[in-house]
């Protein structure tokens, strides 16, 4: 594939909104300002919804679900119910693309993914509520039939919480071609995510417990308590999906509108396969994410076995949540200036300084405090310029191949999260028996071998993985800021497009 080498303009030029006819139709500050804002208020409410699902459902089961059904009874059902739920999330990682396969192939007036923004965000909401009720109570009067119908309902509330998902961060390259602009709609979601997954984290438990008083009078874990909590993230889930649904534009430009449809999912696959940027760009993601996971896994074992400061470990919540408030919002404006190339790479060797301090003094808490910092301070940059590069391999994709899929490509991503996700649950595992931190153990248990062991698999075979991920990114992929805006004016060209529409 060739890009032609036309010059290049220091300042971004305009991106009108228009039709093929010309005619310009931009959006005022205060429309622009109300729609980042919708869209930014969508990912607060779809990552404490993502939490709730993830995490605090494993703990509703394992606590209170099965508190009516006798214990043997009860030990069987909860192991049965948690191995389903590893089973369902790992085929979802082969559905994501068909499911952006669908989104990109969905052709309403109201644009591809916005009804998916309604749709999703309404069914998902509805099944939450029914897995906190345990179907309404069903639980407690026939668990075979429970048993049949949560598979059915989790699996459905699966696929509608990804739509939701995979048309949100699909939206970005509809609501603009410009790379900047994307990176503003990119941190703004990062911004509230952030405060949505951690938030959900911080008032967890005063829901359950006061909601458990006002229905039991004790303040003790209940089913009440549970469910008050799944309504309330189902309620707030409405009401950020619909916001974007409804309070934000899909931008059907020439380069839109004209290009070839991504086709069946065969089809979409190929072009996918014929898109080298972005399949270098999630080899690169992948293998940070492997590492980053892996490591944020064992964290616990690292200050009650090796530190023996389990009282501590709240510092690896906070750590994160302030990097991601004082990174996500910094990171447009440094892009402006920095090309993301070095703020990616910048932020590896952050992390693998971090690891190097991990190594040389984990039973040190200063200096694991000062690790962490380096650890998590730069996962918002190369999170977002691994997003932002898969979304311009859009435009990369559609010149190369005439097809242009947006939420395929964009379903890739959480495609990897998945995938590192199992492995880390798999490596937790195995670090947490090979090195001997199960049952009734210790910090004063572990020897030597017993940490040098845990040391291997939670900082030397993480930060391998993390120079080869910036190896990758070096010397494979290309894709950057001017790379992409020869590639738009290219288009523009080949589709005979005076300016491009924004």
């Amino acid at each position: 594939m060739s890009v032609s080498q036309s010059p290049e303009s220091e300042s971004q030029s305009p991106n009108p909104a228009g039709d093929e006819s010309g005619q310009i139709n931009r959006p005022t500050k205060a429309e622009t300002l109300r729609r980042r804002a919708a869209y930014a208020f969508g990912n607060l409410g779809q990552s404490a919804f993502y939490n709730a699902l993830s995490t605090y459902f494993v703990v509703y089961v394992t606590s209170v679900l099965f508190v009516n059904v006798e214990k043997a009874l009860a030990t069987k059902l909860i192991a049965l119910i948690t191995s389903l739920i590893v089973i369902i999330r790992i085929a979802e990682i082969f559905l994501d693309p068909l499911l952006g396969n669908l989104v990109d192939n969905t052709n309403t007036r109201f644009g591809r993914f916005r009804p998916w923004q309604f749709i999703g965000g309404l069914v998902s909401a509805v099944l939450l509520v029914m897995v906190y009720t345990g179907l309404f109570g069903l639980v407690n009067v026939n668990q075979t039939w429970f048993i049949v119908l949560f598979v059915v309902v989790f699996i459905v509330l699966d696929v509608f919480y990804s739509m939701r998902d995979i048309s949100y961060w699909g939206m970005i390259p509809a609501i603009s071609s410009d790379s900047h602009e994307r990176s503003v709609y990119t941190a703004l979601g990062t911004f509230t995510g952030s405060i949505g997954y951690n938030g959900s984290t911080i008032v967890v438990v005063p829901i359950v417990t006061t909601f458990s008083f006002m229905f039991t009078g004790s303040r003790a874990e209940s089913q009440s308590g549970w469910t008050a909590f799944g309504i309330i993230t189902a309620l707030l889930g409405i009401l950020t999906a619909w916001t974007v649904a409804f309070g934000t534009k899909e931008n059907e430009s020439v380069l839109r509108s004209r290009a070839d449809q991504s086709g069946n999912p065969l089809q979409a696959f190929a072009a996918i396969v014929k898109n080298d940027q972005l399949l270098w760009v999630a080899l690169s993601y992948l293998l940070y994410a492997v590492a980053n996971v892996a490591t944020n896994g064992v964290m616990f074992y690292l200050f009650k076995f090796v530190l023996n400061l389990p009282d501590a470990f709240a510092i690896t919540g906070v750590i994160p949540v302030i990097a991601g408030l004082v990174m996500a919002p910094l990171y447009p404006a440094l892009n402006r200036r920095i090309p993301r190339r070095y703020l990616f790479c910048g932020g590896m060797v952050l992390m693998a300084i971090g690891y190097v301090l991990f190594i040389l003094d984990s039973a040190s808490l200063p200096v694991v405090i000062v690790a962490l910092i380096l650890f998590y301070l730069p996962g918002t940059f190369i999170q977002m310029t691994a997003i932002l590069s898969l979304t311009d391999s859009i435009e990369y994709g559609q010149l190369k191949t005439g097809k242009r899929n947006e939420a395929v490509t964009l379903s890739v991503r959480p495609m990897l999260d998945k995938i590192a996700g199992a492995l880390s649950n798999g490596i937790v595992g195995f670090v947490a028996v090979a090195a001997g931190m199960v049952g009734s153990a210790t910090a004063a248990d572990m020897t030597a071998a017993n940490v040098r062991t845990f040391e291997t698999f939670a900082f030397y075979i993480p930060l391998a993985f993390i120079v080869l991920s910036l190896l990758v990114f070096m010397f494979t992929v290309k894709i950057d800021e001017k790379m992409h805006e020869r590639i738009v004016i290219e288009l523009e060209e080949k589709l005979g497009v005076d300016s491009l529409d924004d």
